[in-house]
């Protein structure tokens, strides 16, 4: 536990540059983790303790019923939120898939690149699917059901709220995201250096 707040205090301090960096750009909210769930399944549950428990590690989450004050435009924030964070935790609950805007946030994450780390909350893999409502565009169900496929098949958590331990959802659902945000640090860092000229990292041509 004192590593992994080490850690995340670390982090933290990384993505408060990256956001007050951002703010040049009045409509980017920069987070670190978007948290993608069905609102009447998991707010008052998993949803809202993680973003709790995120936030008190100083990860910036992202929770539209927390980050969203009325007046504010849904598609154009939520849109925002899900291109600037580092890494998304979507949560996959037994109506998930009734929710446009669900299936929406997840594709968008998918499209971003954005590494996503699925909670199967109450509901198996398997039965989750994307149903033909006769409203949605074609072109819409077809990127849902693409984004879904994908998330269903990387390693992710499950979890029965009837017997399951909380605590080590959390503590497991946070070990997993401090980690991965290590990486991309680790990995964004690599990249910076490697664009340098030589003459800034200290090798010179011959």
């Amino acid at each position: 536990m004192a590593m992994q707040r080490s850690l995340a205090k670390h982090l933290g301090r990384k993505l408060l540059v990256n956001n007050r960096s951002d703010r040049k750009q009045p409509m980017a909210r920069s987070c670190g983790v978007f948290i993608n769930h069905r609102s009447i399944d998991t707010k008052r549950s998993v949803a809202g303790l993680l973003y709790d428990y995120f936030l008190r590690l100083n990860l910036h989450p992202f929770l539209d019923s927390k980050n969203m004050k009325p007046g504010d435009k849904l598609f154009e924030h939520i849109d925002s939120g899900i291109r600037s964070c580092k890494i998304g935790v979507a949560i996959f609950s037994p109506t998930y898939c009734n929710s446009y805007f669900c299936l929406h946030e997840l594709a968008l994450l998918m499209e971003c690149k954005k590494k996503v780390v699925p909670i199967f909350f109450n509901v198996k893999p398997s039965e989750l699917a994307v149903l033909d409502d006769g409203i949605c565009p074609a072109k819409e169900l077809q990127r849902f059901r693409g984004a879904l496929e994908e998330a269903k098949y990387t390693v992710g958590l499950t979890f029965d709220s009837s017997n399951g331990d909380w605590s080590e959802l959390i503590r497991n659902t946070t070990d997993i995201v401090v980690k991965s945000l290590i990486e991309l640090e680790v990995e964004e860092e690599s990249k910076r250096r490697s664009s340098l000229p030589t003459s800034i990292t200290g090798h010179h041509l011959i």
